[in-house]
């Protein structure tokens, strides 16, 4: 997000375009209404893509102007530029925003947002975020507050190499603007297919990659080299300029309220912003009396797009931090009210550090100490990440409590030891907790680190193997995510009886043949990867399926007798796997608690009452739990309940039992439970299938 185009982009003797200004205005207003909350305007993430294309445009400029006049472009003092530019600002506010996470934002994820502030200091934070957001496991953690620093990532990523591409191709090129556009035309194009094929394939690698962004920040550097090289876009006739800005707005606003989270983007959609934005450029070379400056020049507009940059900056933490600074709950008005005091901060930001330091005598002419000042800046960043990691936020403990996994493992009865455990659950975190509370949530079983819990995009069913690869009892894992759960006490048994285990799960697939919606759309590649899934359940020929799901998930028709038509979904499927031969049991969905367990934990350490839940509201679905047990009598499938094993038998759901925590996150259970509960699953596959599951 470049500054003030008097600088940035028309430079001296250029007159001012304060129709890109009020861009700038545009954009950060219906980002900022997006991340508020405003339903009309939840597609104001285009906003980014304005950014994108103007700041193309405007550095493209600035870098012509400069070969034009001189023949050459001083790298050194381009960055320099960017450096005074961007850093004192930004160091700002990530210092500020670590400061304001130590204090009010969860413990247990401040190791996170250190290193979150660390890469959003050197610019690297579009990848972090593209790596979490792959991960299942991490999909529903709250935002990071230094989130929104992906897109100046994007930008400073793309300047790496635009000037020194820009100089090669300008050398070779002798000057001949036409041979200029070529590597960037190749980028822009590659960069686009990437876009297309991306959004398609990984979300989240398409949102925040650069690879994926490329080209809408090419789309501004072409229409600079083509206003460079001719005079044709400042004699575009009055007639026609006019509705190009006006088309242009209307295209971005569009936008801005038609999209929405369930929008594939960037993709082909992003063509909308990014064109509109191109329109309104192209139009403003050639001014008209009743073009779209009536309302993109307005002193007021103008104002506010010369604080997009600081607003930009401010606004996210704000709405981040602000409810848990304040102790208030999330609300548009809260929201609004604290985007308005990040304006209020960005006016000050520009007034007492961004403008102090970027015009400061001491650097002008002086590249090289705007580079040290950035480097020094960077390092100073680097250096508070260092001391905030070594000095996390503390979380109280209590006395030690029974380790869990032994209390089970040698206790004569071990149903009645645990429920001992959970009616004696006390209200503080045990001193001897396993593992602690900062590292529940980096434990994740084989089945995610090896990648064999399918995405969301995958339909082929691919099995991966676990336990004794030799053995003649072959114990399949099927569902979703709270099938894969299971895994670490299924692991565990599996050595112990020398079981051939076999994982078959898929993200947010449910085992009822029931189409449910994702992302507003029918989620039809879990449909497919179901199929496919039993398929190859029919080729292993197991002992034993065991299969699960989540009992969250809306089916993509409304249900005139949910109970009925769940348990016709949870038959079809329950029967298909009785008719491959193999003993059939489902686990029934566990009890889920009130918020994420982890971190409520880490907030009340010493009343942990305050996160336990209770039946019947820990179950999440009592309609669909009962259909699938209607369906498991009808196919003779035998049922697993776990809730005796989170919940007392008057009905509290404790978050930790013994010295360990219960969950990972809102719903799913944490792995080392998990693996304590061994005994108790294999008492009751036991019971259910005897000698069966015994022998090699």
């Amino acid at each position: 997000m470049p500054g003030n185009p008097s600088r940035d982009g028309n430079g001296a003797g250029h007159a001012p375009r304060l129709d890109i200004q009020g861009l700038r205005a545009l954009a950060v207003s219906l980002v900022v209404l997006s991340h508020a909350g405003v339903a009309q305007f939840s597609g104001g993430y285009v906003g980014v893509d304005v950014f994108f294309v103007i700041s193309g445009f405007l550095i493209t400029s600035l870098l012509l102007r400069e070969l034009s006049t001189t023949g050459r472009v001083s790298i050194r003092q381009f960055y320099a530029r960017r450096a005074l530019r961007l850093l004192p600002a930004s160091t700002l506010v990530v210092v500020t925003t670590l400061a304001g996470a130590w204090l009010f934002l969860s413990k247990i994820r401040f190791t996170e947002y250190v290193g979150d502030a660390l890469s959003s200091a050197f610019y690297a934070v579009n990848f972090r975020l593209a790596l979490s957001g792959t991960d299942y496991l991490q999909q529903g953690s709250p935002p990071s507050p230094f989130q929104h620093f992906w897109s100046l990532a994007v930008e400073e990523q793309f300047y790496l190499v635009w000037p020194l591409l820009l100089v090669l191709s300008w050398k070779l090129a002798r000057r001949r603007h036409a041979l200029l556009a070529v590597p960037l035309v190749v980028l822009c194009l590659v960069s686009f297919w990437l876009s297309l094929t991306v959004t398609n394939s990984s979300a989240p690698w398409a949102y925040f990659g650069s690879h994926t962004r490329i080209w809408e920040l090419g789309v501004g550097a072409l229409l600079a080299l083509w206003a460079a090289r001719t005079t044709v876009l400042e004699r575009i006739p009055a007639g026609l300029s006019a509705p190009m800005t006006w088309i242009g707005m209307a295209s971005i606003v569009l936008a801005a309220l038609r999209f929405d989270e369930s929008t594939p983007f960037p993709g082909y959609h992003a063509l909308l912003p990014v064109l509109g934005t191109a329109l309104v450029l192209t139009g403003g070379f050639s001014p008209a009396r009743f073009d779209a400056r009536l309302m993109l020049a307005r002193k007021p507009v103008v104002w506010l797009g010369g604080m997009s940059y600081g607003w930009y900056l401010w606004h996210w933490p704000f709405l981040i931090i602000g409810p848990k600074a304040l102790g208030r709950p999330d609300s548009i008005p809260l929201a609004l009210a604290l985007c308005a005091a990040a304006l209020l901060l960005a006016s000050v930001t520009l007034r007492l550090v961004e403008n102090p330091v970027r015009f400061h005598r001491a650097f002008k002419g002086r590249p090289n100490r705007a580079l040290a000042l950035g480097v020094g800046l960077s390092a100073f960043v680097a250096l508070t990440s260092g001391v905030a990691a070594a000095f996390p936020p503390p979380i109280s403990t209590g006395p030690p409590a029974p380790v869990l996994a032994d209390a089970l493992t040698t206790a004569p009865d071990s149903q009645a030891r645990l429920t001992q455990l959970l009616e004696t659950s006390g209200p503080d975190l045990p001193g001897n907790l396993s593992p602690t509370v900062a590292k529940i949530k980096d434990n994740k079983s084989a089945i995610y680190r090896d990648g064999c819990h399918a995405n969301y995009e995958a339909e082929e069913a691919k099995p991966c193997f676990y336990g004794d690869p030799s053995s003649d009892q072959t114990i399949v894992l099927f569902g979703d995510s709270h099938a894969a759960q299971w895994f670490p006490a299924l692991d565990r048994l599996a050595g112990e009886h020398h079981w051939k285990l076999v994982s078959l799960t898929k993200a947010s697939c449910k085992m009822a043949e029931v189409t449910i919606i994702r992302n507003g759309k029918p989620y039809a590649s879990c449909d497919t990867w179901r199929q496919n899934a039993i398929a190859a359940i029919e080729e292993l020929r197991p002992t034993l399926v065991l299969v699960s799901s989540s009992e969250a998930g809306d089916p993509i028709k409304p249900m005139s007798d949910p109970r009925k038509e769940w348990a016709a979904g949870y038959q079809k499927t329950l029967q298909s796997l009785v008719d491959t031969g193999a003993e059939v049991a489902t686990l029934l969905d566990n009890p889920w608690p009130k918020s994420d367990a982890v971190d409520c934990a880490a907030k009340h350490p010493l009343k942990l009452q305050t996160c336990a839940n209770h039946l019947p509201r820990a179950i999440m679905d009592q309609t669909r739990r009962d259909a699938l047990r209607d369906a498991a009598k009808s196919t003779d499938v035998a049922v697993i309940d776990p809730q005796p094993w989170l919940c007392t038998p008057e009905g509290d759901c404790p978050v930790v039992v013994g010295n360990t925590v219960v969950y990972r996150d809102d719903s799913h259970m944490a792995e080392t439970f998990v693996e304590s509960l061994a005994p108790l699953l294999n008492d009751r596959l036991s019971d259910l299938f005897g000698a069966d599951l015994n022998g090699r």
